[in-house]
């Protein structure tokens, strides 16, 4: 149980080629979970009911299933209808479906929290439905959004180690990896938990900023 800073240095490598992964997976899983969040936000408010109880119920199932049961169904079930993907793919498609879901309650409030005159004001001179949303309502609605949803981003970052279940060769995998060869598990969980702390409390601050920034704003 003697921690070995030798066998630490000659880890920390493997595990920073680990890190560089889990970084990937959490922007592009982020980016996923940006985009498909407003297209669920968007429907719900369809005024469409089937629409809209249909994203509703879609929304609802997913947040109420677990991250890692859609991991394993994306990844291992898929493929017995014809859909194989990449680990890393399915690792990011899974972790940005799952917080699309937590990022459509966020756009929904802050689009229902844009004053009602706004969309008046903007029928009033006549501008396209296109138009209002992209002029009007979202500079004014995604501001208040900012730090939910980079709080979102670092809950998704904190989650990458469930992506080893699909064989990512994510942080904590390549930590299991090297542990499971040499019979030393002090270090490198050691390390993870560390490069995990660090990066956390960097996210925090920015977090914190962003709170400051934009969190009052109106």
């Amino acid at each position: 149980m003697d921690w070995d800073w030798q066998f630490a240095r000659e880890i920390t490598p493997i595990l920073l080629q680990g890190l560089k992964v889990t970084l990937i997976a959490t922007i592009l899983g982020a980016a996923v979970a940006a985009v498909l969040g407003l297209v669920f936000a968007l429907l719900r408010r369809s005024s469409n009911r089937v629409v809209a109880r249909t994203a509703g119920f879609l929304v609802q199932f997913i947040r109420g299933t677990p991250l890692l049961v859609q991991l394993y169904f994306i990844f291992y079930v898929l493929p017995d209808i014809g859909i194989r993907l990449p680990a890393l793919a399915a690792g990011v498609i899974g972790m940005g479906l799952h917080y699309a879901t937590y990022a459509a309650e966020v756009y929904r409030g802050g689009i229902e929290a844009v004053a009602r005159g706004q969309w008046e004001a903007a029928r009033a001179t006549n501008l396209t439905m296109r138009q209002t949303w992209t002029h009007v309502i979202l500079p004014q609605a995604l501001p208040p959004m900012i730090p939910a949803l980079a709080n979102y981003l670092l809950a998704m970052f904190k989650e990458t180690p469930l992506l080893s279940a699909i064989t990512v060769l994510e942080m904590m995998n390549q930590a299991k990896s090297v542990a499971n060869s040499t019979y030393r598990y002090v270090e490198p969980m050691t390390l993870v938990g560390v490069f995990f702390l660090i990066i956390s409390l960097i996210s925090v601050a920015g977090l914190r900023w962003l709170e400051r920034r934009y969190g009052r704003r109106t």
